[in-house]
């Protein structure tokens, strides 16, 4: 029988001897424990360094767009996860990873909720942390779940693509999950990498699972270089290298292909910034500013469409002032423009939407669209959490959730699928909207209110978030915001022209609508979600076949 650690047939290691893995003794107590004994302190140092890759991770998104960051911050993480002696280390490891990664990378909520909102700085402080701390249970399923899995597997291939299953999976898990969170989710890091040539076939969870196998086979390629002179070794490393080279070369060598056609004529688009101060907006004086300033700026000049961010007006519809009202009409009849613009929705004197609506000359009635993905604590609050609801001094209330059937706008012969805000962080929920409308949207347009976060990270990368939407549905994508960053999105992510932030300003662009559904409007998450399973269910038969008798 095969002795742990040596050479199988194809000169592949046992997990047990993974690069850098150490052999532990069974006889050793300290060592088989290695949250107890000598071995506390190495666990502290794994956990620290763990911490700091994970920063490390989230310097790969924007504003630096660092993506072969992305890819060499996690193959650190499966190095120090494929040494740990435990499963449980593993895990331990992961979570490190993650609050390094989620404390780094979604730091300003924290503004949200105490400059904003005035919740006491240490309770706002508090609930960040302890956000990160829920966010890195997934990571850490992942590691504790790999380390498992391949505890008597090869250190080859099939365990660097194992890895890279375990990591997508999770990461769609937190992105599900609870309602979901996938800010700052691994695929959005390779927005302006070679990998985005994948986004029109698999999305981005698709994108997260070949970086992350990526990581796997840079750990595995290397760990056999250096055992180079063992049967096999030269050619493990040489099998890693060619298949990284190969995804790589692949995903730019797919990046041309365009998979919507142009459709109508280009139309003429005009999109708002009003840059006002959210301490004020919902205030009387913020109310009629804004009021007065998006009445202003919509009806300055024409323009096929005219888009403002959300809740441009701060008002429910119904009690939108008479002459606010008159002039965005008039200037529609007079000018035929269609004009998008958010504001609050009310079926009842209980019953609110967050919603945007629009009118234009190919409309005969007011056209509605109610956000469908609520935000948690924002836009409708968890059961039992009404008292940290309450702490906050913000608009904040329980909305009714739109469904993801609704129409586009028409404008000009082509149709504007509007969403709000956080709901572009849901590409499978955009896919399903394009499949399910009668005459597919030829453009998205995302509005949104990202002043609750101040001047930070957050417009970056939400911006960035956005052109990965554009480039899964290959279609533009029309950005208006209250404070940054307004921006239209080529088809192929790339950032057409955009406003600089915390300025009043109008951002005026052609924009070409696109026809057509790509593989991954088509079929959404499933391929990539499938083809995770699959690896999963192989390695885990691998690990029942190698059980020791």
């Amino acid at each position: 029988m095969k002795r742990v650690g040596t050479p199988d047939a194809v000169g592949n290691r046992r997990a047990d001897s993974l690069p850098g893995r150490p052999k532990h003794s069974n006889t050793d107590p300290q060592a088989a424990d290695p949250f107890g004994g000598a071995s506390r302190r190495g666990l502290v140092y794994r956990l620290l360094i763990a911490a700091v890759l994970g920063v490390a991770h989230t310097q790969a998104f924007a504003p630096h767009d660092w993506w072969w960051l992305q890819i060499l911050s996690v193959a650190g993480l499966v190095a120090l996860i494929a040494d740990a002696p435990r499963p449980r280390t593993a895990a331990a490891t992961g979570f490190a990873f993650g609050l390094g990664w989620f404390l780094s990378g979604i730091w300003w909520l924290y503004i949200s909720m105490h400059v904003y909102g005035e919740m006491p700085a240490w309770m706002a402080a508090l609930a960040v942390v302890l956000f990160a701390g829920y966010l890195s249970i997934w990571p850490a399923l992942a590691a504790g779940t790999w380390r498992w899995l391949t505890a008597r597997s090869d250190a080859g291939v099939l365990a660097a693509l194992a890895f890279g299953a375990t990591w997508a999976l999770s990461e769609w898990l937190r992105g599900v999950v609870f309602t979901g969170f996938p800010w700052l989710g691994s695929g959005y890091a390779h927005t302006d990498g070679p990998l985005a040539g994948f986004a029109p076939l698999v999305g981005v969870y698709g994108i997260t699972f070949l970086a992350a196998s990526a990581s796997g086979l840079l750990v595995v390629g290397i760990g056999a270089w250096r055992r180079r002179q063992r049967h096999g070794a030269r050619s493990l490393a040489a099998a890693s290298a060619v298949i990284v080279a190969g995804v790589l070369g692949g995903g730019a060598a797919l990046a041309p292909i365009a998979y919507t056609t142009p459709t109508g004529k280009p139309i003429h688009v005009r999109l708002l910034q009003g840059n006002v101060a959210q301490d004020i907006k919902f205030e009387p004086a913020g109310i009629q500013r804004s009021l007065e300033l998006y009445r202003d700026l919509i009806t300055a000049e024409p323009a096929d469409l005219v888009v403002t961010p959300e809740t441009a007006f701060p008002v429910i519809l119904q009690e939108l002032p008479i002459d606010i009202a008159k002039a965005v009409r008039a200037y529609m009849e007079r000018t035929g423009t269609t004009v998008i613009f958010g504001a609050a929705g009310a079926d009842s004197p209980v019953d609110f939407t967050n919603s945007v609506f629009a009118i234009g000359p190919e409309q005969e009635q007011l056209y509605r669209y109610n956000k469908h993905h609520l935000v948690p604590f924002g836009e409708f609050i968890p059961f039992g959490f009404r008292w940290f609801v309450d702490m906050m001094k913000m608009p904040l209330g329980d909305f009714r959730r739109g469904t993801l059937d609704q129409p586009a706008v028409p404008v000009r012969g082509i149709h504007v699928a509007p969403n709000i805000c956080y709901e572009d962080l849901f590409g499978e929920e955009i896919a399903t909207t394009l499949r399910q409308q009668a005459t597919p949207a030829n453009m998205l347009a995302n509005v949104t209110n990202l002043a609750w976060f101040g001047d930070t990270i957050a417009l970056d990368q939400h911006l960035q978030i956005s052109r990965m939407r554009a480039l899964e549905m290959r279609r533009p994508m029309l950005r208006a915001t209250n404070t940054g960053m307004t921006a239209v999105v080529r088809p192929d992510g790339s950032v057409q022209a955009k406003l600089a932030t915390f300025e009043i300003g109008t951002l005026s662009a052609t924009v070409q609508g696109m026809h057509g559904l790509t593989p991954y409007i088509r079929s959404g998450n499933v391929p990539a979600l499938a083809g995770s399973a699959l690896i999963l269910l192989l390695a885990w038969r691998v690990r029942r076949a190698r059980r020791p008798s």
